[in-house]
């Protein structure tokens, strides 16, 4: 018997130890390695990652690769396959993101290739649609690099000179996103973000432009992507207000329709924006030639990540101004990607709509696959077709083809992606309250996607008010009290909210009165019998600053309660004395002699007390005028109120 108990203490004390262990977090750095082979005149590449950690309920983990080649071109191939047309050392270099992994993406070392037989007359495919572009490797996450690719194009029928702006950290932001570790070009750009700018206040008058262009640009003016600009001076100086920090390249030589790209690495900080629906932007700053201030402005939009996972919903809108959201829309984007092994021809996007907004108002601002609006009507083309239910607005591509990124012949994963980005106006009637909002992805009739919440809060904010009123005291003669103060809280709270207020209040009222009756020794050897009456009036100028914590019951009804302190910053004592003198042995004697006095006393800060209170108040609760009760709890003696006010908030 005694073997078994042993036996049975052992294996419990073995498993109450594992299960008090802590399990530590995976961190093994992983590698990836690029492997590569020369077949004829071509480079076939190929990315040698690790096994992934497949997160639980996600679809399943895949790597999407950034291929850096080292002659400045690029692909988002997973097994590229390059023709360089120069012979010579190249430094080619890998980034590998793990999608619906658990891990870390795994490191890759940069790898220098020799190129000796490579085909001078190759001139590598036209790619850009746009005079201009701006794309990165991967979503940003905390302390993690993320490339950043400035693609520009000459359109001129001449060889051009320009410059290159990118701007990033946006000061709307206390703490920077980004830290700028490299900067890759590979035609010969020139760092000037240490000259000064020069502007040159000539325009290329071969350029059509819109009438609203020839006028100022106003500050509040959205980058447009294929925008041609003529205000350089004015857009740097808005670039300057919104970002913090910039890189400034000059460029030479570029032949008509060259295209080039210059790679920027970027390191994600740990204090980056913990919302992880956050969007963030940087900016880039295209002039063509520098003999003249036309020039091109994009914004590329990132959401912060917490994993790499392409299915996900975000918002510019994560912290707002109670004050001035009125007239606002707020923009939304669900991205998703089909990760089958075919195509979808339906996605239905099921997605979550706060009471705080009004569904009605959503406009659609930009998709992907780009299709029309549906009309009411069925149709065989390709359209997006938005319906609503009551807490949701639902998004349908329909008649669409968009591969899956399983499926054969599929080389670049983007093209397997998809998104939906719109803007929504407030309701009539909606509340200072934070906001959760996620989206069921559906491909066909596969199960749902489920994505992140997005989440939007409103800042605290500050609301000033302007209290006055009467304080009755009921424990003290002839008591008069009147206030006037101010009070802070944050604006427009819907439910629990603190405040702290400051009153200044004049207080009067009678102290209490003292009675001495003694007998006297009178100089002439005879004993009589005196009366003292004291009586006092304090006028005092006092202080509180009661600190609470309120709950809002609606609109109209507020309740509160906390704590206050109390002190007279002066106090003046008016003090008489009544004396009277009386012949006999008793006070009723005749009087022979009365002796009256006045004295005026005055302390400053004294009469420290402190107290609890409770209240409530009727009218508009959040902002604007009310009537309220107060009691207070004092801890010293007969120092018990009742305070009636009116407050306003601003």
């Amino acid at each position: 018997m005694k073997p078994t108990i042993s036996i049975i203490l052992a294996l419990s004390f073995s498993i109450i130890s594992i299960a008090q262990q802590k399990i530590p977090p995976d961190s093994t750095d992983r590698t990836a390695n690029i492997n590569y082979k020369q077949v004829g005149q071509q480079v076939e590449f190929k990315a040698d990652a690790p096994e992934l950690n497949q997160i639980a309920g996600a679809p399943k983990a895949f790597y999407t690769n950034f291929w850096e080649f080292g002659d400045g071109t690029f692909s988002k191939e997973k097994e590229p396959k390059k023709t360089y047309n120069k012979n010579g050392s190249y430094t080619v270099r890998l980034w590998a993101t793990n999608n619906y992994d658990t891990g870390k993406p795994p490191q890759t070392r940069p790898k220098k290739i020799t190129i000796n037989n490579a085909k001078d007359d190759y001139n590598e495919q036209a790619s850009m649609d746009d005079v201009m572009n701006l794309q990165r490797n991967r979503e940003p996450m905390p302390e993690e690099d993320i490339v950043v690719v400035f693609s520009y194009k000459n359109t001129k029928d001449y060889t051009t000179n320009g410059k290159l702006y990118l701007f990033y950290n946006e000061e709307k932001y206390n703490a920077d996103n980004f830290e700028s570790i490299e900067t890759r070009p590979y035609h010969n750009e020139k760092d000037i973000s240490s000259e000064a700018i020069v502007y040159s206040s000539r325009f290329d008058s071969d350029v059509y432009y819109a009438s609203a262009e020839d006028d100022l640009l106003s500050f509040a003016t959205q980058p447009q992507d294929s925008t041609v600009r003529r205000n350089l001076p004015l857009t740097l100086d808005e670039a300057k207000l919104k970002f913090r920090n910039s890189s400034q390249l000059s460029f030479d030589q570029m032949q008509p329709n060259e295209e080039r790209h210059v790679f920027y690495t970027l390191k994600t900080s740990k204090e980056m924006l913990k919302d992880t629906s956050a969007i963030i932007k940087v900016r880039g700053v295209y002039v063509p030639d520098s003999n003249y201030d036309n020039h091109h402005v994009k914004d590329m939009e990132m959401e912060i990540v917490t994993s790499h996972d392409p299915n996900k919903m975000s918002t510019n809108a994560t912290f707002l101004n109670y004050r001035l959201v009125r007239h606002k829309r707020p923009k939304f984007k669900i991205k998703f990607q089909n990760n089958g092994e075919g195509p979808a021809r339906t996605i239905r996007l099921e997605t979550d709509i706060p009471d705080m907004f009004d569904k009605s108002s959503i406009e659609v601002l930009d998709l992907y696959p780009k299709v029309k609006i549906c009309p009411k009507y069925d149709v065989a083309y390709s359209c997006l077709d938005t319906t609503y239910t009551s807490k949701q607005a639902i998004f349908t591509f329909k008649n669409i083809y968009l591969p899956g990124s399983e499926q054969k012949n599929v080389k670049v994963y983007d093209s397997t992606k998809g998104f939906v980005k719109y803007q929504i106006k407030f309701a009539d009637d909606f509340h200072k309250k934070k906001t959760k909002s996620r989206t069921a992805i559906i491909f066909d009739k596969n199960e749902p996607i489920i994505t992140n919440y997005s989440t939007t809060r409103f800042l605290p904010g500050i609301s000033i008010g302007v209290k006055a009123g009467y304080n009755s005291f009921a424990d003290l003669n002839n008591s008069e009290s009147y206030f006037l103060g101010a009070t802070i809280s944050p604006y427009k709270s819907y439910r629990w909210y603190w405040q702290v207020e400051l009153l200044n209040s004049f207080h009067n009222f009678d102290g209490e009165t003292s009675i001495k009756e003694e007998f006297v020794q009178h100089a002439a050897g005879f004993e009589y019998f005196q009366r003292s009456t004291t009586t006092s009036r304090y006028s005092n100028i006092d202080w509180e600053v009661p600190a609470l914590i309120r709950y809002n019951v609606n609109n109209y009804i507020g309740l509160g309660a906390g704590v206050l302190g109390t002190i007279s910053v002066n106090e003046k004592q008016k003090q008489s004395v009544y004396i009277e003198q009386f012949e006999g042995q008793g006070s009723d004697a005749p009087v022979f002699n009365t002796i009256t006095s006045d004295d005026e006393l005055s302390k400053s800060f004294t009469n420290f007390r402190t107290g609890f209170l409770v209240e409530t108040t009727v009218g508009f609760a959040r902002i604007g005028p009310s009537l309220g009760v107060r009691y207070v709890f004092n801890f010293k003696e007969h120092y018990d109120y009742l305070q009636l006010y009116a407050i306003w908030k601003f």
